[in-house]
Parts: structure tokens; C-alpha cells; sequence
């Protein structure tokens, strides 16, 4: 195997992607519930980390936060934004790796997306047509 087999764009994280990214997850949500990050918007809302995504690389982090009811998202990801370069220090603290990841963070929209196909798959046009089987 070549070293290009290893880089394909079809295959998924890697092992070592998914538990950085499961330890990066857990970093945050422990300075969220401790409170730990000082600020007016976050200590207002209860902030939910779905998920954390690691590049191959390993220098990229995206969390994919939801407040609680989805309200605010805006303005959380905003504080969170405002607080990275203590964010990336607290992570890198906690972790033991070459390089301290950079985080980003996007509103995770995966609860809406299911909400929408739950809706579908229960219309009257697609009952109908399993009842028809």
C-alpha cells in the first residue's frame, strides 16, 4: 500500500481522529459545567457538545455545539469565539500532543435534520404508501 491509500477521501476518521476528538469533547464540556470560561452569554445558556471532528492532521478541531432549545446559537458561538485563544490553551493543557488544535466551532444542526425526515416519514403520503405493502 502506498502512503496516497491511507489519505482517500472515502474513508472515515481514523481511530486516533475519534478518540482526540472524543477527549477534546470532553475538555470542553468540563469547562462549560465548571463554569471556567467567564462570560455573560455562556453562563446564560446550557450549551450542548455533540461532537467534535479532528482533521488527519490532527490541528483542527470543530465542535458542534446546540444551546439548550436552540435559542441563542448565534451569540453562543460568538462567546465561544471570543474565548478560543483560552480555549486552545485549556485543551492543550489536557492533551499530550505535538501541537495544540485549533478549535472552531459551528452550530450543529443534525437535531433539525432529523426532526425534518421524522416529519417526512410520518406524512399522510408516505403512510400511505407503506400501508399499501
Amino acid at each position: 500500500m502506498t502512503k496516497k491509500d491511507f489519505k482517500s477521501p472515502t474513508k472515515g476518521p481514523t481511530q486516533r481522529m475519534l478518540r482526540v476528538g472524543e477527549m477534546v469533547r470532553h475538555k470542553l464540556s468540563e469547562l462549560l459545567a465548571r463554569g471556567e470560561i467567564h462570560d455573560d452569554v455562556l453562563a446564560s445558556h446550557v450549551v450542548t457538545i455533540s461532537e467534535v471532528r479532528m482533521s488527519p492532521d490532527l490541528r483542527l478541531a470543530t465542535a458542534y455545539i446546540m444551546p439548550l432549545g436552540g435559542k441563542g446559537a448565534d451569540a453562543v458561538i460568538a462567546a465561544l469565539e471570543r474565548h478560543r485563544k483560552y480555549i486552545r490553551g485549556e485543551v492543550a493543557q489536557s492533551l499530550n500532543l505535538r501541537s495544540a488544535p485549533d478549535v472552531r466551532f459551528l452550530f450543529d444542526d443534525t437535531f433539525d435534520e432529523v426532526s425534518r425526515i421524522d416529519a417526512l416519514l410520518h406524512s399522510e403520503r408516505v403512510r400511505r404508501d407503506v400501508e399499501k405493502k
